[in-house]
């Protein structure tokens, strides 16, 4: 295929400039304003008056993730055809991993449940407990150079400082990255008890009982954590400006901390969760929704480059799973702890922040930046994933910049039936989206193949 007559966004800037695919591969970019000449047979795709970017790259997603009693309801088909759709052509997932389950195990039980994927996909591995420096090293040795642990949810997932700090030390012995859930889990759960005990049950609770403050006692626990052990890590879903200011502090300090936000902490606030939202089961996620004012806080760090990457959190439910809850009672959730958290996001993500473009908000190249070109550096698929120089992977995206998209669900492919933008109709949305040189998205439909997608064996961060 050659796409002509584009305006090319990527790391070397924007220019116009035609774009040659063939083997799966960008084997040509033309020079600003030449034109290359057709070879024969070759597919021509004109995307004058369009932008033509890499792949987006969404390096934080649930697909299939068992919640309690209830799944959710994005499987590795329908989650990657969305992606595929809104111009995402690599995920990175985080495997499931269970208590006293054994990591590497989990790690390929994952990527043979993944075998459905219509695009490409990498893993991160989670940690809810102690590992050996063995298994960091069979899990690179699967192709994984990023592990989660989280510093929340302590009856299932969290683990001790000493247990962040062990791994924080093995990864950076061996130049990898640890991604954290920061929120301080402990308090966490007594601010919950004590809400219920009060008779707290609504779902603006939830957002009272994770405050921001301890979004950012985490971090800062974490970045300290990291200065003891010299390693790289990475704050995953961001929410707040107090969490804000405790990565700005730990990089003054010389820590090297990396940050995530979504969409939905850009778009979206507390007041969703209100007694006179309706819907306010659909809302809930964690970190919670914060303030107005954490919302422009993160737009202008996103702005000043001070946010590397914009991830999606994607993990769905449908609408009566959420109201019977983890529990999956037939009555519904009893309190505001039962709901499932998590949002869709992966088909939404580039057209949201496409939005904050028009808005004069970010920069085209900053849309392209923390949408694709830095989650593909940060995780080790730079420059085969989010670029379009010659030897990278034929993932790439012809933007129509004017084409009026509602994202209302029964307008969108995730396998759910309700949107948290539902109420956004957005300017902006692919026209062709080409996967390893595929087709897999043409005027919003898929046209892919189920299973297409390969696994993504990860190699070192090339920041």
């Amino acid at each position: 295929m050659l796409v002509t007559g584009g305006m090319v966004v990527d790391a070397a800037g924007t220019r116009l400039a035609d774009v040659r695919l063939a083997d799966g591969q960008v084997v040509e970019v033309g020079r600003e304003g030449e034109h290359l000449d057709p070879a024969p047979g070759e597919e021509v795709h004109d995307a004058s008056g369009k932008l033509v970017i890499p792949g987006g790259v969404d390096a934080h997603t649930h697909l299939e993730m068992q919640v309690g009693q209830i799944r959710v309801s994005d499987d590795w088909s329908t989650g990657t055809r969305a992606a595929a759709i809104g111009g995402t052509t690599t995920v990175v997932d985080y495997v499931p991993v269970q208590r006293g389950e054994d990591p590497i195990a989990a790690a390929r039980r994952w990527r043979a449940v993944a075998g459905a994927a219509a695009v490409d996909f990498g893993l991160h591995l989670t940690f809810p407990e102690p590992v050996d420096d063995a298994v960091v090293a069979g899990a690179v040795g699967e192709g994984i150079t990023s592990f989660k642990v989280y510093m929340a949810y302590p009856e299932r997932l969290a683990v001790d400082d000493g247990t962040v700090l062990r791994l924080m030390r093995a990864a950076a012995a061996n130049g990898l990255v640890v991604n954290l859930h920061c929120e301080n889990g402990g308090a966490i759960e007594e601010l919950r008890r004590e809400a219920l005990a009060a008779g707290a049950t609504d779902l603006g609770a939830h957002a009272r009982t994770r405050p921001a403050v301890l979004e950012a006692e985490a971090v800062t626990r974490a970045a300290a954590l990291a200065e003891v052990a010299g390693a790289s890590i990475f704050v995953v879903h961001l929410s707040s400006a107090a969490a804000l200011t405790a990565v700005r502090a730990a990089r003054a300090r010389g820590v090297d901390v990396m940050a995530e936000t979504c969409p939905q902490y850009l778009y979206l606030d507390d007041s969703r969760l209100g007694p006179g939202s309706p819907d306010a089961a659909d809302y809930v996620c964690s970190p919670p929704l914060r303030t107005p004012a954490d919302r422009e806080a993160l737009f202008e760090a996103l702005a000043g480059g001070e946010i590397d990457t914009i991830g999606t959190d994607h993990c769905p439910f449908w609408s009566a799973d959420r109201r019977a809850g983890v529990n999956r009672r037939p009555e519904g959730c009893r309190d505001f702890t039962e709901v499932p958290g998590g949002l869709p996001g992966v088909e939404t993500r580039l057209a949201l922040v496409y939005q904050a473009v028009l808005d004069g908000r970010l920069s085209l190249e900053q849309w392209v930046r923390t949408c694709c070109e830095a989650p593909a550096r940060i995780f080790g698929m730079w420059p085969r994933k989010g670029a379009l120089g010659v030897g990278a992977d034929a993932d790439l995206v012809v933007w129509d910049p004017e084409r009026v998209q509602s994202l209302a669900a029964s307008e969108l492919h995730m396998a759910t039936d309700h949107s948290p933008y539902h109420d956004m109709t957005v300017r902006g949305w692919p026209e062709l989206v080409v996967g390893r040189g595929r087709v897999v998205a043409r005027d919003g439909a898929f046209c892919g193949e189920e299973g297409a997608g390969r696994y993504l064996a990860r190699e070192l961060p090339r920041r």
